[in-house]
């Protein structure tokens, strides 16, 4: 009688232990899932963002039709690639970033364009459209940098003894990590 009680004793604390484990660990990848929400957040509010631009733009400039169009197209292509939080893959990751490189792309080329249209960038409503795109892109580079930090505590989470064990029960899997694009790490050429 009393090694049964012994043992239902030591049962409970280790399921108690269990489910703390889980616990902890869903509340990590809810942690991951938020970051990545405000990194789409924050997406959303540059795509929001460029229909207004291209119009403030396209009154100045109307024979930039070709830029125009990469505008649009780019911001059409990022906002089509949606991506469940939960089945982040580092596949999925890459395309999503590739995709959001191509609208930085294109807005580049089209706030160049403003530098050949001097009343263009005086225009008030223009340059608070830029103010914005600015601080967006700000807000994304902090929302990327958060997501990679949720995502590396996260993972480290899952990987060390003996959560390893209940993460791979439960089903956790690691999160990918948004890195620097292809050829950021050469600095850019400046010609005079």
């Amino acid at each position: 009688m009393k090694k049964t009680v012994i043992l239902i004793i030591v049962l409970a604390v280790i399921a108690m232990w269990g489910i703390s484990q889980y616990n902890g660990l869903v509340t990590s990848q809810e942690s991951v899932n938020t970051a990545w929400s405000n990194v789409e957040n924050q997406y959303q509010r540059r795509a929001d963002l460029i229909p207004n631009l291209v119009n403030t733009v396209k009154g100045y400039a109307e024979h930039e039709k070709g830029t125009f169009e990469a505008v649009v197209e780019a911001r059409s292509k990022a906002t089509s690639i949606k991506i469940d939080a939960n089945n982040l893959t580092e596949e999925k990751l890459k395309e999503f970033q590739a995709a959001q490189g191509d609208v930085t792309n294109a807005l580049s080329r089209l706030i160049a364009i403003s530098e050949n249209y001097p009343e263009l960038k005086a225009n008030e409503n223009f340059k608070e459209l830029q103010a914005q795109l600015e601080g967006t892109e700000n807000r994304i580079a902090v929302e990327r940098r958060n997501f990679n930090e949720t995502a590396r505590t996260y993972n480290t989470t899952i990987r060390q003894f003996p959560r390893n064990i209940i993460a791979g029960i439960g089903g956790f899997n690691a999160r990918p990590y948004f890195e620097a694009a292809e050829g950021s790490e050469k600095a850019p050429e400046v010609k005079f």
